[in-house]
């Protein structure tokens, strides 16, 4: 099942504090799973949660030190708390998502599956910089990976109900795309290609831009330094063009 193929669901978002941005759990009606989130400033509190207890697959999310891009580690266990706590030593994260099944019925070998699943999917997306990139997974009977597939599509849907686009394609499929289809701008040899977007706008894979920057560009100086820093840009053309090797979101411009 693809996250273009979701079906419709009736979410229950629990705030213990009131607060969206602090620990929350979310359900979905007729789902054996359940969500429980939470700030890195909030561990304590979460490590309180009798959730935590159980068999399930976690996502940490922060920012890479290194390069200021999103960083996420996707991760299984079978006691969700004594694995959590092995990560605080782990300086990135601000923010930790677990899923856990309310039945207990999650097994070792199901979370494996579900963890293996999950990093490949967010390599696809594309995102996010994962820490870890492939899992042993789990080889599992022909209706158990099914159950687990459908215990991963809750798991979108989720996701970005809980403030997580890890994994959300960059570049959406043509029915995700805003009205006007895929746009072009042509300048000085180079040729850009991007599209709209539920987040915005997104160059796309195999555009260019100028490698010589403009006098304008100046005004923007947020742009120039991505441009300087973003590993999606390399020179080509004997060296008069930068290209893009992956899609990626476009900055906002910023109001002045």
């Amino acid at each position: 099942m693809s996250s273009a193929t979701l079906m419709s669901a009736t979410i229950k978002l629990f705030l213990p504090h009131g607060d969206a941005k602090s620990l929350r759990t979310a359900e979905i009606s007729n789902w054996t799973g359940k969500a429980v989130a939470a700030p890195r400033t909030e561990l304590d509190e979460l490590f309180l949660r009798e959730e935590l207890d159980k068999a399930g697959v976690y996502i940490l999310t922060g920012t890479d030190p290194r390069s200021n891009l999103p960083l996420a580690y996707i991760g299984e266990a079978e006691v969700i708390r004594e694995r959590l706590k092995q990560h605080k030593a782990k300086e990135f994260w601000i923010s930790a998502i677990v899923f856990v099944s309310k039945d207990e019925n999650l097994t070792k070998a199901h979370v494996r599956y579900l963890e293996s699943r999950l990093l490949a999917e967010a390599v696809q997306a594309g995102r996010f910089t994962l820490e870890q990139n492939q899992a042993g997974g789990s080889k599992l009977p022909e209706s158990d990976r099914e159950d687990m597939e459908v215990f991963l599509s809750r798991v979108r849907q989720l996701l970005p109900v809980l403030g997580s686009d890890l994994l959300i394609p960059i570049a959406q499929p043509a029915a995700k795309q805003q009205m006007g289809g895929t746009l072009f701008c042509r300048m000085k040899g180079a040729e850009g290609r991007g599209h709209r977007t539920p987040d915005g706008f997104v160059v796309l894979q195999g555009s260019t831009a100028v490698l010589q920057e403009r006098q304008s560009a100046k005004e923007w100086p947020y742009v120039i330094a991505l441009r300087e820093i973003d590993r999606r840009w390399h020179p080509c053309q004997e060296g008069r063009v930068l290209s893009v090797y992956e899609s990626f979101p476009a900055p906002a411009r910023q109001r002045r």
